[in-house]
């Protein structure tokens, strides 16, 4: 097992550098860097990364701009040094897990990171807990009543709920119960007078303001949970050991509970952890701009329009490092859940 292990973190090390190359490589030829974004400010034109990107590679549109002072633009940004030189900085920086300053925000990237993750953890964890609670024992209810009318009419509704995006029911949520009938807020985690509440009223207050993000966000993974959870319980309970264990009596509940659960939670409980630590860092950028909710979804898409290179290779290389821890122990989650599971072999 520790020899698995150890192969899998000596993998980890070509994979971070072909995921951080390639996003590399593919932004020296993206218009509309940051260099030209200030040319354009200096001129007095459009900011945003598409109205850059009009100004061309080859700076187009650096008529009334000197080239000193084009030349102490890229020595601001680092864009004075050939690619291969940026690139080596660039992994030195990582290995030591700094992750570099924005180029448009007065903030490093991990002031950002820390700055945003709040919301999308209040989005992510209360998406995956309800996700979970509900998903788990209706899977199982459907599975113990499968043919049935409750099995027919649960299918068909977390089908439709499964069909509808999230961002189109946000918007639905937000015209119905946020405008027409003003139950909830329309923007916002909190309200504008938050620290003058008492701990109960700021309770009520965040409850108030997650209502309609999650009710977007979780409704649509309820289906691919619940649908594996019947489907994982069914197959187990055709299996022969259930058989022999109903024939010496066993009640139903410890046959189903005891004897079936464990076997039927494996694709489940292998999946928990990237499930889990995902709900910490994944962003949803419909919900979060719908919602007026500034969290990391938010920031990824600002980054790539504003071409703020650092905090889009920051986040990038701090991801795809946790997807790959978190990858690893879903593995090993497998060999928790199941002796049967030899890596080693």
């Amino acid at each position: 097992m520790l020899a698995y292990i150890f192969k899998r973190l000596l993998w980890m090390v070509p994979t971070l550098l072909g995921v951080l190359l390639m996003t590399f490589a593919v932004i020296q030829f993206v218009p509309g860097g940051p260099v030209e974004q200030m040319v354009a400010q200096l001129q007095g034109r459009d900011t945003g990364g598409e109205g850059a990107a009009a100004a061309g590679s080859a700076y187009r549109g650096r008529q009334g701009v000197d080239a000193a002072r084009i030349a102490e633009i890229k020595t601001l940004y680092g864009f004075d040094k050939p690619p291969t030189e940026r690139f080596w900085m660039m992994l030195k920086q990582f290995a030591q897990f700094d992750l570099g300053k924005s180029f448009f925000y007065p903030k490093d990237v991990w002031g950002l990171i820390q700055e945003k993750l709040p919301v999308s953890i209040s989005l992510g964890l209360w998406t995956f807990f309800l996700s979970y609670l509900v998903s788990v024992p209706l899977g199982i209810a459907k599975a113990v009543r499968a043919g049935t009318r409750f099995d027919t009419l649960t299918s068909l509704l977390v089908l439709v709920g499964y069909a509808i995006p999230g961002f189109v029911l946000g918007v639905a949520l937000l015209v119905v119960f946020g405008g027409q009938l003003q139950w909830f807020p329309l923007r916002g985690l909190t309200s504008s007078n938050w620290e003058q509440l008492s701990w109960g009223a700021k309770v009520v207050d965040y409850l108030w303001h997650i209502a309609l993000p999650v009710t977007a966000s979780v409704l649509g993974s309820f289906a691919v949970i619940t649908m594996l959870t019947k489907n994982a319980f069914l197959e187990e309970i055709r299996k022969q050991y259930v058989l022999t264990a109903r024939a010496k009596g066993l009640s139903e509940n410890r046959v189903l509970y005891r004897h079936v659960m464990r076997n039927a939670l494996i694709p489940l409980v292998t999946g928990f952890p990237a499930a889990f630590i995902g709900a910490f860092f994944t962003g949803s950028l419909l919900i979060e701009t719908l919602f007026s909710l500034d969290g990391l979804g938010l920031l990824s898409y600002e980054s790539v329009i504003r071409r703020d290179y650092p905090v889009v290779l920051g986040t990038l290389y701090l991801f795809t490092l946790i997807g790959l821890v978190t990858k690893l122990v879903s593995d090993l989650c497998y060999v928790w859940v199941d002796p049967r599971v030899k890596f080693d072999t």
